[in-house]
């Protein structure tokens, strides 16, 4: 597979010990919200953009539902990302765990 599916909790503990969150949403899903310290590259971006990202830095992806950021997932993988995680459930999952939703930076 070459990531790893990681819940909400874990979003946490990646995030806190400073690994890179990506939402791969289009501009009008992350325009209504996205997880407290994301940033954007939305999927189809993700093949000219990747190099923006730290291959030594845990890289943590999420769409509405973890679909999307899964094939993220998989598309980072095999450009020789080692820490890569796809969150389970999306930003969906997040929220209903009652946790914050905000503004991109």
């Amino acid at each position: 597979m070459g990531f790893t599916n990681i819940d909400v909790d874990a979003l946490e503990r990646l995030r806190d010990g400073g690994a890179r969150i990506v939402d791969v949403r289009t501009e009008g899903e992350v325009a209504r919200g996205v997880i407290p310290g994301a940033s954007h590259i939305a999927l189809d971006k993700l093949p000219t953009r990747f190099a923006e990202l730290d291959q030594a830095t845990p890289v943590v992806l999420y769409c509405q539902m973890g679909g999307r950021s899964a094939g993220a997932a998989q598309f980072l993988a095999s450009h020789g990302f080692q820490q890569v995680y796809n969150l389970q459930g999306g930003i969906n999952a997040w929220a209903a765990a009652g946790r914050p939703v905000g503004n991109l930076m």
